[in-house]
């Protein structure tokens, strides 16, 4: 109820006052039913809870994007370029702003699980926030509560927001962006339309072109449906272009105009190049496979990790559980909409949601579906925030037309269809929570034949009160049937510990990879291109004591890399079992030993770097268990061309390297090219010793 009274700054008696804001984020807004603002709170603590209780029991979760937090606590210039060791040697192979948050965080409270984890958990519950208000705009408080919901419990994003690869941050951005396309159509304002290029800007210093694939659909939003005129609208997406460019290309432009002597190397580029980075390795090339960069592979030759492209692929069993349990709901919420809005007048608001975030669930689908290049089932947390914003704005404007014969079916074919899916995904995990498919299927089965039969229920029910308490039972049902499975998965994601660079939610998927290569029958099996074995298995491992090849020993945290003998170099709080961390734990909580981390420490004095080994995977925890600089000759996989030998050479004649160490994890082919030329020069000119299990070659003594 709107209160008159004076007007605090003057301007007379008889204006209505704003409630403060306290009282809005408490009792909701004017003219909402009073369940809202309980509810969407109750939703926000569960998500926050979801997503931070036992946070920390994944550790660093991927090692790689840890150790460059921990060189961006120590070096601002390894803040600013994103370098994976404070002595400047090389980047990740992203661009840093997913970094930049994490390093803010650890610098303010200290390096560990929880300052590295917990942006990533607020970021999340922003999302979810978010979301809830853009859809909340337009279609009301239920749309906007189902949409969040939805986002919230789809198990990739209770994996990726709680894990420190650049995805959460993406999300955030694009989530955000939708938020300002809303605005800028509602209003036909110049300036939400700049901000909505900025945030996709700044998607792209987080995960490069990624973050890109949402514009054809904001644009043809607001080039639809903004309220100017065509000549207005096509200079404010004009304006809206050059605040992107802006936005993305100023570190692009520092780190291009930066002589490379003055910087890092350009990790996973080809030639010291961001440019070449992100049109290549990390853009252009996933879509057509030509991936020479940090992995190694071109001409589409290398493991897919998620199935095979085609229609099917987000369904399949490496996708399916990730992502896709309200998919067939969005899809038919999107076929809905496009319908009710076919004839609308072109500012409708309908058709603008329509084609805003069903452009961002095809285009982005589509990507996903079809690339030919490396693609990991995390990626499809992209495409939550349309699923869930099409699932709630479909069913609120279906049950808003249930007199209607045609809108009780779709309704209830999209409860059914639902409820099916996720009996099938259930079926994958036929050994866990084997009642639940079941009690789902018969929900949904339940709640579909309850709306259908809604008007002949409603003629024997006289009351209002008890039209609303038969409205509730399929709206009850339906619930369950829709979200009881991604939440089952979501809460079995959160009390797993997820490390490594290929973490997948919920439990073990019959017929998934898992994370594994093409061939293998899991970890440490299967055969890649040009012989490599993947890790684990009996491949080489330049550098070994015996000169064999002999594969180092799995860690407590599912890691490989290094023996643990009693170690512990691992990370703060990680557990053992961790799962989801890919072939021999890839980039995921590797223990060090104790006496190789006591060797590093006391070694480091007057070094640039305290050691030199070959690839980020066994750098990442010799650094982050030291606390010191490592240098990850040939970057991510050991395949860049960085140093080359001669480089190298001079680096260890001027005394910045003091040791080299031998085991390496030499997956996806690393220690070929340059690092196999190095680690062949240091294996026939310095002196082989094991320490903690592990080879090690003092750099300052000579043969």
């Amino acid at each position: 109820m709107t209160t008159i009274t004076t007007d605090p700054r003057g301007t007379g008696p008889g204006i209505p006052a704003r409630r403060p804001r306290l009282a809005v984020l408490v009792q909701g807004r004017p003219g909402e039913p009073r369940w809202v603002r309980p509810a969407l709170l109750a939703l926000l603590a569960a998500t926050a809870a979801l997503y931070t209780i036992g946070l920390s029991r994944s550790g660093w979760a991927n090692d790689f994007y840890a150790a460059a937090v921990q060189a961006g606590t120590r070096s601002w210039k390894a803040f600013f370029f994103g370098s994976l060791d404070a002595g400047n040697f090389i980047t990740v192979d992203k661009t840093p702003a997913s970094l930049w948050v994490m390093e803010l965080s650890a610098r303010a409270f200290g390096l560990n699980s929880w300052s590295l984890l917990l942006p990533q958990a607020a970021e999340g519950v922003a999302t979810v926030a978010l979301l809830y208000a853009t859809v909340r705009r337009w279609h009301g408080p239920a749309a906007g509560l189902i949409a969040a919901a939805v986002a919230a419990l789809t198990p990739v994003a209770a994996l990726m927001f709680r894990f420190d690869n650049p995805d959460a941050l993406l999300v955030l951005l694009m989530t955000a962006a939708a938020y300002a396309t809303t605005r800028a159509i509602e209003a036909g304002r110049t300036r939400w339309l700049v901000l909505a290029g900025a945030l996709l800007g700044f998607a792209f210093l987080t995960k490069m072109l990624q973050g890109f694939l949402v514009v054809p659909a904001f644009a043809l939003a607001y080039l639809v449906a903004g309220p100017p005129r065509l000549g207005r609208r096509l200079w404010q997406l004009a304006a809206a272009a050059a605040a992107l460019v802006l936005a993305a290309g100023w570190w692009v432009a520092v780190v291009q105009l930066t002589p490379a002597a003055d910087r890092p190397y350009i990790g996973g580029s080809t030639g010291n190049s961001v440019l070449q980075l992100a049109l290549g390795y990390n853009g252009l090339g996933r879509l057509d496979g030509n991936e020479t960069g940090s992995v190694g592979f071109g001409g589409g030759a290398g493991p897919r990790f998620s199935g095979s492209a085609g229609l099917t692929r987000l369904f399949a069993a490496d996708m399916g559980g990730q992502v896709s349990w309200l998919l067939p709901a969005a899809l038919i919420g999107l076929a809905v909409l496009a319908w009710l809005s076919w004839r609308a007048v072109r500012t409708d608001r309908l058709r603008a949601s329509t084609v805003l975030w069903g452009g961002w669930l095809l285009v982005t689908g589509g990507v996903f579906s079809f690339m030919a290049g490396i693609i990991h089932p995390y990626y499809t947390v992209a495409l939550v925030p349309a699923i869930g914003a099409l699932t709630g704005i479909g069913a609120v404007e279906l049950w808003r037309r249930r007199q209607h014969t045609a809108a009780r079916l779709a309704l209830a074919a999209g409860i059914a269809a639902t409820a099916v899916w996720a009996y099938l995904l259930l079926g994958r995990t036929p050994d866990w929570l084997p009642w639940l498919r079941t009690a789902v299927l018969l929900c949904g089965l339940l709640a579909g034949a309850a709306v259908l039969a809604m008007p002949a229920m409603a003629r024997l029910v006289a009351t209002g009160r008890g039209r609303t308490a038969l409205a509730a039972v399929p709206i009850t049902l339906a619930l369950t049937a829709a979200l009881a499975g991604p939440a089952a998965y979501s809460i079995d994601t959160a009390a797993t510990a997820h490390t490594g660079a290929l973490p997948t939610a919920g439990p073990a998927v019959t017929g998934a990879l898992g994370g594994g290569f093409p061939g293998g029958a899991g970890p440490g099996q299967g055969q890649l291109p040009g012989g490599v074995r993947a890790p684990g298995g009996s491949g080489g491992f330049p550098g070994s004591a015996s000169g064999t090849g002999q594969a180092p020993a799995r860690s407590a945290g599912g890691g490989a890399g290094f023996p643990r003998a009693g170690g512990t170099g691992g990370a703060p709080g990680a557990a053992g079992g961790a799962r989801g961390g890919g072939p021999g734990g890839l980039g995921g909580n590797t223990q060090v030993a104790t006496a190789l981390t006591r060797l590093l420490v006391r070694g480091a004095a007057g070094y640039r770097w305290t050691a030199a080994t070959v690839g980020a995977e066994s750098a990442a925890p010799l650094q982050l268990a030291s606390g010191e600089p490592v240098m990850a000759i040939g970057g991510f996989n050991g395949t860049d061309d960085a140093p080359t030998l001669a480089e190298f050479e001079h680096m260890v004649a001027a005394g910045e390297i003091h040791y080299f160490v031998g085991a390496n994890q030499a997956s996806f082919g690393g220690g070929r090219g340059t690092a196999a030329q190095i680690t062949e020069w240091v294996r026939a000119h310095f002196t082989a010793k094991t320490v903690g299990g592990v080879t090690v070659y003092d750099l300052t003594r000579a043969r």
